[in-house]
């Protein structure tokens, strides 16, 4: 069975998440991402731009790259929409899916994230193919 495009951005250490201003202006993030089912999930601060641009329009694309955000040589582009979602169920499979995959890592970022101030909540980002 082929995976998709989308999909197979699962496999990537980090994907170069583009979200867009009111204007249409593109503002490129690197993430770390997970699979689950049929969609992409990745975690951001509640309050972070990403959110707001994507409250506004949920158009995003993705890309492979390095943690810089440098695009991977020969990467494609892949055209998606994302929701933000705050769901205890959604949470949990991410916490679950990216401590699996990152490890080590993601245990440092988590213990960093309890440093900041009270009220600063996570979220997921539900990505799914443009249908």
């Amino acid at each position: 069975m082929t995976t998709s495009p989308l999909l197979a951005l699962a496999d990537e250490r980090y994907v170069l998440l583009t979200t867009y201003r009111a204007s249409g202006a593109p503002v490129p993030t690197a993430v770390w991402v997970v699979r689950s089912g049929d969609e992409l999930l990745v975690t951001t601060r509640g309050h972070s731009g990403k959110v707001r641009r994507l409250r506004a329009d949920a158009r995003v694309e993705l890309v492979a790259c390095d943690i810089r955000g440098n695009v991977t040589e020969g990467a494609t582009p892949v055209a998606a929409l994302a929701e933000v979602n705050t769901d205890a169920e959604v949470r949990a499979r991410l916490e679950a899916a990216l401590e699996e995959k990152y490890g080590e890592r993601y245990h440092e970022m988590r213990a960093a994230a309890k440093k900041r101030p009270p009220g600063i909540e996570s979220v997921a980002l539900v990505i799914r193919a443009v249908q």
